[in-house]
């Protein structure tokens, strides 16, 4: 288990860190809870105030879901994507995709309240958790995956973030096809990692064992 674990450092920390966050908020009244992710939340507020505190602070509580849900993806997603680029590539796609799509998001929801299209009140909207770093993540293997795959694989994931912004378009859905975009777009950061996997070759073998 310790081995399986060390292969991927990076995503076991955030994992442990989003478990006790997880615990706390459990803890936490409703009323306590929503003060305490209010002040983490990147909003169009708290952006324009400390956007650096906010961005760092949001990636570590969960919004929705149990944690339990977040490990089991953590470990389909994150784990195969930092073994596969190192721990250092991995960060770097989770936070170019976690800060461009908070920006583009916000950016989106500032254009709505400008030209009247959401309320005021709405630059103070919760904006928590991982799943715009983990929708670069999702949009980066792609380059891992061989051909014709990841042909198939990227069109699954293209349609799985389009659809949400097409039949009921918010922040939170702009915000996770930016992510998934902007995580196609680090293919210069992976280009040169050795490797593809093929589901194909895969299937092959477990039918000769």
């Amino acid at each position: 288990m310790w081995a399986y674990i060390r292969r991927a450092p990076g995503t076991y920390v955030w994992l442990v860190i989003l478990l006790v966050t997880s615990v706390v908020a459990n803890h936490l009244s409703p009323d306590v809870l929503d003060h305490v992710l209010g002040n983490r939340s990147t909003n169009l507020h708290h952006l324009a105030e400390d956007p650096v505190r906010v961005l760092v602070a949001s990636a570590f509580w969960l919004a929705g879901g149990g944690w339990i849900t977040y490990f089991v993806v953590f470990n389909v997603f994150h784990v195969p994507a930092e073994r596969w680029l190192g721990t250092f590539r991995w960060l770097c796609v989770v936070v170019i995709a976690h800060v461009a799509a908070t920006y583009i998001s916000e950016g989106a929801l500032y254009w709505a309240i400008r030209h009247d299209y959401a309320p005021a009140s709405a630059v103070n909207t919760l904006d928590v958790g991982v799943s715009y770093g983990l929708a670069g993540v999702v949009a980066v293997l792609t380059y891992r995956i061989a051909a014709p795959w990841c042909y198939v694989y990227v069109v699954g994931v293209l349609a799985f973030f389009t659809v949400p912004v097409l039949v009921d378009v918010d922040f939170t859905a702009v915000g996770h096809l930016s992510a998934t975009v902007v995580g196609l777009g680090c293919y210069p950061l992976v280009r040169a990692r050795p490797g593809k996997w093929s589901p194909g070759e895969t299937v092959r073998r477990v039918r000769h064992q």
